[in-house]
């Protein structure tokens, strides 16, 4: 497997991202597109050259694009707007040569509804569309349990909506085992983000620390927070167990640090690239 990190995560710009990203010693990077230097309807072939030399002159390639636009596909009117949006964001990574996009494409039902179809049309073109230029669109992990995702996924009939697989998310946001999600969704792996937390309502298992950016864990509870990211290794995820099934699986893409809260997003994706690194080796990763 493969060590990137979220361009965005370090807080300094395209740039100045990929270059600490590169002084960690990774292998690649996730951009945002939906946002910041790389919106489709502004990347020239100039601009293009100039983002593909920014990364490449930095020993780095793309792991994928991040083509969130913090909404769902659950409403037909602006799934008109955003599946277009979308297939252009498409178009560009298959231009900067890593052919993922990343996404969150809602909370997906598990019975059967008006709203789950509108979101299986939408993700069906999608779909249809990415096959079609040799792309996959990857939904990520955590609105739903692992099982329901998969179903939806498996009623799709075409093969280029895939998964980017976070496991904290699952354990964050649904107290679902990341192992136990990839029993479902492991066929359709192809990026994942390296993140960990904790289900606030919920007593986690296992000898886990909370570390300072805890300390108020009540009043965030009352507060009416759910989940509080950590750093690698200080949350739920299971990483001794998670990772060797994540290898069963037969992915060999990307880890991919994702750091979206903290003071200090720098040491902290520098710790998170150390603690993969020994688990790779570890488990032969």
């Amino acid at each position: 497997m493969k060590l990137g990190a979220m361009v965005e995560s370090f807080r300094l710009g395209f740039r100045g991202g990929v270059e600490k990203a590169a002084a960690l010693g990774v292998d690649g990077i996730q951009a945002g597109a939906t946002s910041g230097d790389l919106v489709p309807e502004n990347m020239t072939p100039a601009k293009i050259r100039e983002a593909l030399d920014i990364v490449n002159s930095n020993g780095l390639v793309f792991s994928a694009l991040c083509g969130d636009f913090c909404r769902g596909f659950d409403d037909e009117e602006s799934n008109k707007i955003y599946v277009d949006k979308s297939k252009r964001i498409l178009d560009l990574s298959a231009e900067l040569g890593c052919r993922i996009v990343t996404t969150h494409i809602g909370t997906v039902p598990e019975e059967e509804c008006k709203k789950k179809e509108i979101m299986r049309t939408a993700c069906r073109e999608l779909a249809e569309y990415a096959d079609s230029i040799g792309a996959v669109f990857a939904v990520e992990t955590g609105p739903e349990k692992g099982y329901i995702l998969a179903d939806f996924l498996d009623s799709l009939g075409a093969n280029g909506v895939r998964v980017n697989f976070d496991p904290a998310n699952l354990v964050m946001c649904v107290d679902d085992r990341p192992e136990e999600a990839l029993k479902y969704l492991g066929k359709y792996v192809v990026h994942t983000h390296a993140k960990d937390g904790i289900m606030l309502t919920k007593k986690v298992s296992g000898d886990i620390q909370i570390n300072e950016e805890a300390q108020q864990h009540a009043a965030m509870i009352a507060m009416g927070e759910k989940y509080l990211e950590l750093p690698l290794g200080k949350g739920d995820v299971d990483f001794d167990v998670y990772l060797p099934a994540l290898k069963a699986t037969g992915f060999d893409g990307f880890l991919t640090i994702e750091r979206e809260v903290g003071d200090q997003p720098e040491a902290d994706i520098a710790m998170a690239s150390d603690f993969l690194r020994e688990m790779m080796a570890k488990f032969d990763l």
